[in-house]
């Protein structure tokens, strides 16, 4: 039963929705609070017959049932709470961050889409952080690998501890999957001669996919998983105890996404002749995601780039100056290159990878979605298209050893 209707504050979440709950399903409209669909991804658990996602599903038909009027004063006040932030979010973070945060080292990189946060261990990070987030801007935080226990991560250490292991290895040129020992991964991860070839000879793209992944990856890994904790960028946001990060601390009644942690592992492209092919497949992310490079091996043998041919590779993207200027630094070391779009461009993007495989004598299917599917690596070719055909652009970010990239639930990206 709803919990005690004198009860105006709630003395947690639960007992506020239930409270409200039971205003709307007599009729009232004292509430005066707007919720958003709650959704579940699975069968209600238990017999018990109600749960409370049932009851968030009668509080919002109560509430387009009963069409809270809209002269009734709500007891949040949201508009005195708007009132007091500026009217242009951009403009005051460029134009106003210098003032307001002098105290943290900072720059804005891809036409000032991404903020770089370039020291992480400044306690004050989080608040220039929170101005970029509500804006749903990736955030690049650096040097995260200095206070990681660097010998944990080393590829030639995680195949001495779990070369047993069986995984799937992913063959990202054909998407073909296979169950196998993960030593056999790891072996060739620096070495390109001890890779597998495919049919034509040339060295396989191969990717150990979210091996281990979550409750498993703290079961197998527990020295790691601690390591991995306590360097996590932004602890207030990204850290499991972290007090805004929303989704740890949802009742037991929500549906959670899945956390992580999980460890992603490919070969670099630099070994392969097509360029043109990437380690991640253009995909959207459910939940915000933070995605720390903890290792970059440096792969030896034949066909295999020299360092200055890698550079000279990175150098030909659509690189922001900070990025081209770290890539001259020595101290830094690049491992990945992410491509990454705004939410807002998903379906332009849908739609214009859908036109590239009709022109490609693909079949298209009404229900596919390119997307979703993980389907494409889009060259830079098509990125050129991208943008001329139907104005997104593509915000190019190198990952350097150390560097967390964090993106917000909904950004396409691909590695």
């Amino acid at each position: 039963p709803p919990a005690s209707q004198n009860n105006e504050q709630g003395s947690t979440l639960r007992d506020l929705l239930t409270t409200t709950a039971g205003k709307l399903r007599l009729g009232s409209t004292d509430a005066g609070i707007a919720f958003a669909p709650v959704y579940s991804t699975g069968a209600a658990s238990g017999k018990s017959g109600r749960t409370m996602p049932n009851i968030l599903d009668d509080i919002i038909a109560s509430v387009v049932e009963n069409k809270i009027p809209p002269n009734r004063a709500p007891k949040m006040n949201v508009k005195s709470e708007i009132k007091d932030e500026p009217k242009d979010d951009k403009k005051c973070i460029q134009d106003d961050c210098s003032k307001r945060y002098s105290d943290i080292q900072y720059s804005w990189i891809c036409d000032k889409h991404v903020l770089w946060l370039r020291d992480h261990k400044n306690s004050n990070n989080w608040k220039l952080f929170k101005e970029c987030w509500k804006q749903g801007r990736p955030v690049l935080v650096s040097g995260m690998h200095k206070k990681m226990n660097f010998s944990l991560w080393k590829a030639e250490s995680i195949s001495l501890d779990f070369g047993n292991q069986q995984a799937d290895i992913l063959n990202c040129k054909d998407s073909i999957i296979s169950n196998t020992n993960v030593k056999e991964f790891w072996d060739g991860f620096e070495d390109v001669s001890k890779r597998q070839k495919v049919k034509n000879g040339e060295t396989a793209l191969l990717k150990l996919k979210d091996w281990p992944s979550g409750e498993d990856f703290k079961a197998m890994m527990p020295a790691r998983y601690e390591d991995l904790l306590k360097s996590l960028p932004l602890p207030e946001y990204c850290s499991p105890e972290g007090k805004l990060n929303l989704a740890s601390h949802l009742p037991g009644f929500f549906v959670r996404p899945d956390l992580g942690p999980r460890l992603c592992s490919a070969y670099g492209v630099a070994a392969t002749k097509d360029h043109d092919i990437g380690t991640t497949n253009l995909h959207i992310e459910v939940s915000d995601v933070v995605n720390i490079l903890v290792y970059v091996g440096i792969a030896k043998g034949n066909g295999v780039l020299s360092k200055s041919g890698v550079l000279k590779k990175l150098e030909e993207e659509d690189l922001d100056d900070l990025l081209r200027k770290r890539l001259k630094d020595s101290s830094e070391l690049p491992g990945a290159l992410w491509h990454i779009y705004a939410g807002k461009d998903a379906d332009k993007i849908r739609e214009f990878l859908q036109k590239i495989a009709k022109e490609q004598g693909l079949e298209v299917l009404p229900e596919h979605d390119p997307i979703r599917d993980q389907s494409w690596y889009v060259n830079k070719k098509l990125r050129q298209r991208l943008f001329e055909e139907y104005g997104v652009k593509t915000c190019t970010v190198i990952q350097f050893l150390g560097d967390a990239i964090i993106l917000p639930a909904g950004a396409l990206h691909q590695v």
